[in-house]
């Protein structure tokens, strides 16, 4: 039934907790396969992912490793590879909770709804949108998407056919690449969103700022403006909106410097920099 997609880059230091985390999930009943790509790691990466297969061979494991091409190559292998009907993804530094997929399948199962995309919160964090808290199971849309992009790739289930329609991950992407891919699986299919915080990301970093990804800021604006562009051209946003967008998102780019070093400025006083 779900196909785990498990990326990983010199992941040394969190892979293993990440593993037993997908190990640990109470879907007793449920066929589950992980798929872990390595995306050529230099470092303990493919030792500690050998030593974890070994140690649990009653699961369904795919090992794969490639030369390094990036994050959205490795999970768009990992989607062509999957067998079954949903496809879970989970990064190598990120944690379920034991019952992340159970309480996702309940809700697929039992909502009443059609379902093609469901994500949850991370991070005990409470998602609000225009000022209102989103306290049950939500029906996105894509302006919203493109307002404030959620939710976060680790908590992401995504029927396996909606992701061969809408060409999974752009591989020229290196930030921002889930929102590109999220707008455009949001804008045709049912895209559901539940509050309930099933996922520790990164170690409970923030979404900006520190380390991984995520801090690198420009690049992040560059994949944000990139993806408009493509809204933009392919006419799923009109020329007015594009540009509102374009602005609105460079002062959220603003914000969030002035954010990140300020959250910086305390990290360092904290430790007595300062």
């Amino acid at each position: 039934m779900i196909s785990i997609i498990v990326p990983a880059y010199n992941a040394s230091e969190t892979i293993l907790d990440t593993l037993v985390s997908v190990k640990n999930q109470d879907i007793y009943d449920a066929k589950v396969e992980l798929i872990i790509i390595n995306d050529g790691s230099s470092d303990d990466t493919e030792k500690l992912i050998t030593q974890f297969i070994c140690e649990n061979k009653h699961m369904d494991i795919t090992y794969i490793y490639k030369k390094n091409g990036g994050v959205s190559s490795s999970r768009n292998l990992g989607i062509r590879k999957a067998k079954y009907d949903w496809v879970a993804f989970i990064d190598s530094d990120d944690v379920w909770a034991n019952n992340k997929l159970s309480e996702q399948i309940y809700i697929i199962n039992n909502s009443g709804f059609n379902i093609d995309f469901i994500g949850c919160a991370r991070n005990d964090e409470i998602l609000s949108l225009y000022g209102k808290k989103i306290t049950k199971l939500h029906k996105a849309c894509y302006k919203e998407l493109l307002i404030k992009m959620f939710p976060q790739t680790s908590t992401a289930m995504v029927k396996k056919s909606v992701l061969d329609r809408v060409g999974g991950y752009d591989e020229t992407m290196t930030h921002s690449e889930d929102g590109d891919l999220w707008i455009r699986i949001c804008f045709e299919y049912d895209f559901y969103y539940m509050p309930e915080s099933l996922v520790v990301t990164g170690g409970e970093k923030h979404n900006f700022g520190e380390s991984g990804l995520s801090a690198n800021l420009l690049a992040m604006e560059k994949g944000v403006q990139y993806t408009l562009l493509k809204l933009f051209k392919s006419k799923i946003i009109s020329g007015p909106f594009y540009f509102f967008l374009k602005f609105f998102c460079y002062i959220k780019y603003v914000r969030r410097l002035f954010i990140s070093s300020y959250n910086r400025r305390m990290k360092a006083k904290s430790k007595g920099f300062f």
